[in-house]
């Protein structure tokens, strides 16, 4: 007598940060409540945190937010999601049968609520969480890792579990940040800038036990034991590596961080700065790769695009050209393959949550 028996089905939770769902005002409103709202974005107490959020940074943001997502806005939406939809059904096409993907965003939708419920609802008996953030860091991967813990905390059963932390290092992410690059040929630009999305420096100082952080000039310039956890020294470790495999000399290209919010201290050099002195260091030609962001957004396509395109044409260069991220990219999907049938290591852990 033969019995058949079914494989288990396994669940795939792809996450990014997330997107309003319309370039309406009121729909950005929404959207910057609720990221801005998490402990994780805005470290401060949480009565200093609300006031801020709701009586300041959302009514007076939310407009001029709303316009240049408007700028961004395709007949498919929100390039964000427009990506995301496609890595998901590539990913579906690509994995076993046994296997399941979700989509999910951080804030608004789909949430990581519905994308867990729709998993669990299709069968799977283990789910592998993949923020879509290769640099792990407190108000990225922990804010995913937080949410989808509470969700979990209050189901009666809880499937396996694997998150994984970052993946800046894997080789196909390393190829395919790369690959993008070499179709706009560094060779005719006088400068490569890595431009990568910045965070206060108190929150750096924070997820450093060591008390090593921001304590030199040179703390992050080479990953080791003591800094292997803080974003920015993963994020020149990720410029190494592309730069590596592009060929780049080390004066060839440099490091900076973006989208600063208010007044205090974030991760440094300032890419507004930074693009002003290679204008003024006579760098006309300048090529730039956001490695922090796995798909374009509006912190590539608008802030990096247009605003320091502007910027950097009127500090006296003449081309600022900025390198499409990763999106739907065949390099891409394999990695993300990898990934998740574990054929390559990545940095992941397995967790139970009570």
């Amino acid at each position: 007598m033969s019995t058949n028996v079914t494989e288990p089905r396994q669940g795939v939770l792809l996450v990014n940060l997330g997107t309003p769902d319309s370039p309406a005002v009121r729909d950005v409103r929404r959207y910057l409540r609720e990221f801005l709202s998490d402990r994780r974005v805005i470290d401060i107490n949480a009565v200093s945190r609300f006031l801020l959020v709701n009586g300041i940074i959302a009514p007076f943001r939310s407009p001029r937010s709303a316009a240049t997502y408007r700028k961004i806005w395709g007949e498919t939406g929100s390039p964000l999601l427009h990506y995301g939809r496609r890595v998901e059904a590539m990913l579906r096409e690509r994995l076993p049968d046994t296997f399941d993907v979700e989509l999910a965003m951080r804030y608004q939708h789909p949430s990581i609520q519905e994308g867990l419920s729709a998993l669990v609802s299709r069968g799977v008996s283990s789910i592998t969480v993949i923020p879509l953030f290769p640099q792990y860091a407190s108000c990225t991967v922990g804010s995913v890792h937080d949410e989808v813990m509470r969700v979990l905390r209050s189901w009666e059963n809880i499937p396996d579990l694997r998150l994984i932390d970052r993946f800046y290092d894997h080789p196909l992410v390393v190829r395919a940040f790369a690959e993008n690059a070499r179709r706009h040929k560094p060779s005719q630009f006088d400068h490569v800038l890595f431009s990568f999305h910045g965070i206060p420096e108190r929150q750096l100082a924070k997820a450093d036990p060591h008390g090593h952080c921001l304590r030199g000039a040179d703390c992050c310039a080479a990953l080791g034991a003591v800094n292997r956890n803080c974003y920015r020294a993963q994020c020149y470790e990720s410029a190494r590596l592309i730069a590596e495999e592009l060929g780049l000399e080390n004066d060839e290209f440099s490091v900076s961080f973006q989208s600063r919010l208010g007044r205090a201290a974030w991760t440094q050099p300032y890419t507004v700065n930074r693009i002003q002195e290679l204008a003024r260091e006579g760098k006309k030609r300048v090529l730039v790769l956001s490695p922090a962001f796995v798909a374009d957004c509006l912190e590539t396509l608008y802030e990096m695009g247009e605003e320091n395109r502007e910027i950097f044409q009127n500090a006296g260069g003449e081309q600022l050209q900025l390198v499409e991220s990763l999106n739907d990219s065949d390099l891409w999907i394999t990695a993300l393959e990898q990934m998740i049938l574990g054929s390559a290591r990545t940095d992941t852990h397995v967790v139970r949550p009570r």
